[in-house]
């Protein structure tokens, strides 16, 4: 019964997960700025925790890298923006990537 009930939370933050990816995603196809930029990180902060709690530890680390690059982007004066940002969004494909996994691997 446990087992039952924790795939049921696993697939519910999945779920979830997705859509804060493709959150993530618009985030980063949108003009850079303070607010898209803070809404990323703040995205990656939630998938960093939460992945790490349901053992989910690709998620995390991903997102953990998601969002140390986003702190490095926002301190920049561009000097690395377009390798910062081609880094995020490598890290946002891996995120996508391992979701879609973990959640054929519940199904």
């Amino acid at each position: 019964m446990v087992d039952l009930e924790l795939n049921e939370l696993k697939r519910e933050f999945l779920d979830e997960a997705r859509e804060k990816v493709a959150e993530m995603q618009t985030a980063i196809e949108s003009p850079r700025n303070g607010q898209s930029l803070d809404r990323l990180a703040y995205l990656a902060h939630q998938l960093k925790g939460a992945g790490g709690s349901y053992g989910y530890e690709r998620i995390s680390t991903d997102a953990a890298e998601v969002e140390k690059a986003v702190e490095s982007l926002v301190e920049q004066q561009n000097n690395e923006g377009d390798a910062l940002e081609h880094k995020i969004q490598q890290h946002v494909v891996n995120l996508q990537a391992e979701i879609d996994r973990s959640a054929r691997e519940l199904a």
